[in-house]
């Protein structure tokens, strides 16, 4: 680890700074295949019609070991590194609030480590680091498991940093997301206002009647949305034109697929009470992520095995202070708790509350439950074995897409929790490589689990990626021929 510490750590650095949306991540994905290119890596870019995908390859034969890498960032996240209070950047509205350029950092580490070992003992296998784009909101894993990306994977591991280290289990929910844009009548809405059909009006129907079906869902639905367009901030017009985003989120595809069609006849009601037309515009989706039990207790096992960080006195009083605007209730939603319940998480929780940086891996069970929530990991699951943990890089407690976690994306306290993962994964892979065993029984975990059938995208085959996204850096290519 030592040998790459150093270069992480400015990778991760740089992925930070640039903080980048999805599908935009040029300057980010540069950086990482330029890295993998450095040390001999057979890199491809543009994946599945995404221009900041790519997958960087080393080692030849079986088994073959994927490991997944995300660098994108958020919008309204902006925050100036290494503060204890809100302190936007004055050069971006975005950052890295989820800390992806930890997690892709990380994943590169880890096959920079694994590319030495199959240097050193001439062992057959291949090792690939795939670059994963728009994790938040854009489903890149979903196009990339279209395209075929993951098919002949062994295995895939990924991680995600947290307040915490443990092994995820369960699954986590499918979703869709799809534009509702109403069309109506403008007109004077004093002088006319017969005259006028107003599409706001049918947006805000189109919400009350959802609201209404959440008597009826399964309790495990989940449903979202956000009014895009209002039609205009005269309220002396009608709007003739409005807009809203919905999300709908169960517990698989199928499922999703159904909310979906009952989202859509509430809408065409909507439409038909105000006289408006209703122009339904599909986003995205991702699939239900499935588990695999020997592949959870081989990372479980790794993350026994690898020396845990320690932090010097003033890394811990920068904690400390992040420490103070963390809840309890942040704290009992940290993602390393999200599998524990009852007695058990309340206790953990207690234990957390006294460390300013966790120096435990939770124990890990294998189990089938339920877990609010989504990601494109999902996607990947049901096209090859998959796995993943988080690993300690912020405060206990420190909320997802919140200004303390893009505050503590470049400290040291996360750039050691990144090298504690990267060691994790890379010692994952060389069990991998070393145990066929353990590839064969995760082979067979994987064939049960999904009955034989072959992955079957939830995003339909005419959907491009981002097909309803903003190209604000259009002038920028990660095309290899004209890098050189």
């Amino acid at each position: 680890m030592q040998n790459y510490e150093e270069l992480l750590e400015k990778l991760n650095a740089r992925i930070w700074d640039c903080a980048e949306l999805k599908f935009e991540e040029y300057q980010s994905a540069e950086a990482l295949m330029n890295v993998m290119e450095e040390y001999g890596f057979s890199v491809e870019s543009g994946l599945a019609g995404m221009e900041t995908a790519f997958r960087a390859t080393t080692g030849k034969g079986r088994p073959v070991i994927g490991l997944l890498a995300e660098y994108d960032a958020l919008s309204g996240l902006s925050q100036k590194a290494g503060q204890t209070k809100p302190v936007p950047r004055e050069e971006t509205e975005n950052g890295h609030g989820c800390g992806h350029c930890l997690l892709g950092t990380a994943a590169a580490g880890a096959a920079l480590m694994a590319r030495d070992y199959l240097l050193e003992t001439g062992r057959e296998g291949t090792v690939v680091l795939i670059g994963c784009p728009a994790e938040e909101g854009g489903s890149g894993k979903a196009y990339l498991a279209r395209a075929g990306v993951f098919d002949g994977l062994d295995a895939a591991l990924t991680w995600h940093p947290a307040g915490g280290n443990a092994v995820l289990t369960g699954s986590l929910q499918a979703n869709c997301q799809a534009y509702f844009r109403f069309h109506g009548v403008s007109a004077h809405a004093a002088g006319a206002p017969h005259l006028g059909r107003s599409a706001l009006d049918a947006v805000e129907l189109m919400d009350v009647g959802v609201n209404y079906m959440r008597e009826h869902m399964e309790p495990t639905d989940r449903i979202h949305y956000a009014i895009t367009d209002t039609g205009g901030s005269s309220p002396n017009v009608v709007q003739n034109h409005a807009e809203v985003l919905y999300l709908i989120r169960s517990t698989d595809t199928e499922k999703v697929k159904k909310l979906y069609e009952r989202v859509k006849n509430i809408a065409r009601g909507a439409a038909l009470m105000t006289e408006t037309k209703v122009e339904v515009v599909f986003d995205k989706a991702c699939s239900n992520i499935l588990s695999n039990s020997v592949l959870e207790q081989l990372l479980y096992d790794c993350m026994k095995t690898v020396p845990l960080p320690s932090y010097t006195e003033e890394e811990l009083a920068y904690a400390e202070k992040i420490k103070e605007t963390i809840t309890d209730a942040d704290i009992a939603s940290d993602m390393s708790l999200m599998m524990a319940q009852g007695a058990e998480k309340r206790r953990l929780a207690s234990r957390y509350r006294e460390l300013p940086m966790a120096d435990f891996v939770v124990e890990h069970r294998h189990q089938e439950l339920f877990l609010p929530g989504s990601s494109d990991v999902g996607d990947c699951s049901h096209a090859a074995p998959t796995a993943q943990f988080v690993g300690a890089c912020f405060v206990p407690g420190t909320p997802a897409h919140s200004w303390q976690m893009t505050a503590q994306g470049k400290e040291k306290t996360a750039v050691k929790g990144m090298f504690y993962a990267a060691q994790v994964l890379s010692e994952a892979c060389r069990r991998l490589l070393e145990e066929p065993e353990l590839v064969k029984q995760a082979r067979k975990e994987f064939e049960e689990t999904t009955e034989g059938k072959p992955y079957e995208c939830p995003i339909p085959a005419e959907i491009l990626p981002n097909a309803n996204g903003k190209r604000e850096n259009a002038g920028l290519t990660v095309d290899r021929k004209d890098r050189k």
